[in-house]
């Protein structure tokens, strides 16, 4: 057995290490007969949420399909995927987090979590959703928000007035 030293990039004048995200935490696989309604997965690189997931027995080429019906979860665009069961599909990463609504600025929230770091790069959803946001900050109501990031993207999904 030969064990090697981890190598690392590091620019030889200034000594700055340089790393870049290969995006593989952002999604990862996972056999697609383990898949559920309910669940996340990747189709046409696009975070969707499953909201039908069907599947047909072996046929005379062996394999039994799993038919996924999901919505995307930032489009809201509907989409659908045929693989094997036992093939793998690459599922996201989704995270949810809660922040506390501090101020809205030319319709993008300025949003604080629990930490009482502030972030402002995120636009108040249209429809309903935003239109209760704006109505709910403007009455001076203290707003925790629901925030949902897959794949590098980021929106608004909820919210709650915050409870004392």
């Amino acid at each position: 057995f030969f064990f090697a030293p981890p190598v690392t990039m590091a620019d030889e004048q200034t000594g700055e290490y340089h790393t870049s995200s290969a995006g593989a935490s952002e999604k990862y696989p996972m056999q697609c007969g383990c898949l559920k309604k309910g669940g996340y997965v990747v189709i046409r690189d696009r975070p969707c949420k499953i909201v039908e997931y069907t599947t047909s027995k072996t046929g005379k080429h062996g394999h039994a399909k799993a038919h996924i019906v999901a919505i995307d979860i930032f489009t809201a665009k509907k989409l659908e995927e045929l693989c094997p069961t036992s093939h793998n599909i690459e599922v996201p990463n989704v995270t949810r987090t809660e922040f506390t609504l501090v101020d809205i600025v030319d319709d993008f929230a300025s949003l604080m979590d629990a930490s009482g770091a502030t972030k402002d790069d995120i636009q108040i959803p249209d429809g309903e959703l935003g239109a209760l946001i704006k109505k709910g900050f403007e009455d001076g109501k203290e707003l925790v928000v629901s925030v949902i990031a897959a794949m590098g993207e980021e929106a608004i999904v909820g919210s709650k007035e915050q409870s004392s």
